[in-house]
């Protein structure tokens, strides 16, 4: 795929931060030294980690270019590094990892949630926000879509660019054996959007990017204008206009006993 569109992604900037904040305010720690925000995109989440811990070693880490370039611009005194996530070791122990949605977009979370905690410092945590959305009429229609006759050879591989959640169950029993104690929630966040559009403008940014990357212009608009005729049956607007777009998240922290 293409690299992440930063100002595509901040049209939502509020509403993509408030999770972060519910999760880092559900940290239960005081003072962490070494803080390492994975997946930190343009900075909003390293921000937040920032303003809470100032007198913390902060170290921002994405895949994306873009992402970087504009956390850099916006948080020019913090380290940010280009780093592939899925394969990312720290060089020493972190107090905290906070991975604010990006470890839907990694695969084997039965491996990965353990490897990550073990990482940390003894009493350290590993602090996880997930989008839970898979099921929600906004994704399951980008597959319906998808598998329509004009798109469906082009996008046979896009529905498994994200990874399907395990149970709260799976994730409490993962980190529960890496020797954490678990704490586990989910929250279903309503957002009022400027109508059927203002949907396809959330999620273009984030979900859509691999059932969109591998068309040609042309095929995108098609696909958007009935991904969006979709979305107007599927989600009935208010009487002013606006569109309730319910966003369910899993969250967790995970402390190293």
């Amino acid at each position: 795929m293409a690299d992440w569109d930063a100002g595509q992604y901040l049209k939502f900037a509020d509403e993509r931060t408030r999770p972060a904040a519910d999760l880092l305010a559900r940290v239960p720690l005081a003072a962490p030294a070494r803080v390492v925000d994975l997946g930190c995109g343009p900075g909003n989440s390293t921000a937040l980690l920032a303003a809470r811990f100032p007198a913390a070693a902060i170290t921002g880490l994405d895949s994306s270019t873009a992402m970087l370039e504009e956390a850099r611009r916006t948080l020019p005194g913090l380290t940010f590094v280009e780093a592939d996530l899925a394969a990312w070791e720290p060089d020493g122990s972190p107090d905290l990892i906070f991975a604010n949605a990006v470890l839907q977009w990694l695969p084997d979370h039965a491996a990965l949630l353990p490897r990550l905690a073990g990482f940390l410092a003894p009493g350290g945590c590993l602090a996880v926000q997930m989008p839970d959305n898979l099921d929600e009429p906004s994704h399951r229609l980008m597959r319906e879509v998808a598998q329509e006759a004009p798109f469906r050879a082009a996008l046979s591989g896009a529905a498994g660019a994200r990874t399907t959640l395990g149970t709260v169950q799976d994730y409490d029993a993962w980190l529960s054996r890496a020797g954490c104690t678990v704490d586990l929630w989910r929250t279903t966040y309503v957002h009022p959007l400027a109508g059927h559009r203002g949907i396809v403008e959330w999620v273009r940014a984030t979900g859509l990017r691999p059932f969109l990357a591998p068309l040609s212009p042309e095929q995108q608009a098609d696909y958007l204008a009935r991904y969006e005729a979709a979305l107007a049956q599927a989600y009935p607007a208010q009487a002013d206009g606006r569109v309730l777009l319910p966003f369910p998240r899993l969250f967790m922290v995970a402390r190293r006993v």
